[in-house]
């Protein structure tokens, strides 16, 4: 079960989502949220993170040039694309040696063509709710046929329910913000180790 932290800002919680066994740690640097971080920040807590752990820039509808640069200044081996962006760009993230990750709300990945489906295998997926960050559960009939190849599954985890989501979806992995957050922003060391524990579980 390949788990996902996103959403750090402090040492901390980066140190307590490596040592907790996570694959993952991501970084916001999508406009408007709580939890976005500026490259200079991001980079230094990157410095930290074993070559071991994936480290993840989330974006959101931005240029693709300024993804390229914020990512290269941050550091970060892959880039998620959170908002409408084309194909393009994700071709363009690769060319570019850095590891797209694609997120699409269930509700849009639900209705999409089969042909359309299969363009998108070729990518790593995330499904999310349809607001990313919200802290919300998607419908669990609103995904329908699940993606096949590498996904991961967001939008509402929690260290209460992961055990029962995870069972139920079956993904490739988790990637959990809200979920481990003292108040919104701010995330909880104790819930970080505590989600990472449910999620591996679960997969047992």
């Amino acid at each position: 079960m390949y788990i996902k932290i996103c959403g750090l800002s402090t040492p901390e919680t980066v140190r307590t989502a490596v040592d907790a066994g996570a694959d993952a740690v991501g970084f916001v640097f999508a406009p408007g949220s709580p939890r976005t971080v500026g490259t200079g920040l991001a980079a230094s807590l990157v410095a930290d993170v074993p070559e071991t752990v994936e480290t993840v820039g989330v974006f959101r509808d931005q240029p693709i040039d300024e993804v390229v640069s914020m990512a290269r200044a941050a550091g970060v081996g892959t880039v998620q694309l959170h908002g409408t962006e084309p194909d393009g760009d994700l071709r363009r993230l690769a060319d570019e040696g850095l590891r797209p990750l694609r997120a699409l709300s269930a509700a849009a990945f639900g209705g999409l063509s089969d042909s359309r489906r299969r363009d998108l295998g070729a990518h790593r997926l995330l499904i999310d709710a349809a607001e990313p960050g919200a802290g919300v559960t998607f419908d669990e009939t609103e995904l329908g046929r699940r993606p096949e190849g590498f996904w991961l599954l967001a939008g509402g985890l929690t260290p209460e329910n992961a055990v029962r989501l995870i069972r139920f979806f079956e993904p490739s992995g988790v990637d959990v913000s809200s979920g481990v957050e003292s108040s919104r922003g701010v995330k909880d060391p104790a819930r970080i180790e505590a989600f990472v524990t449910a999620a591996r579980g679960a997969a047992d």
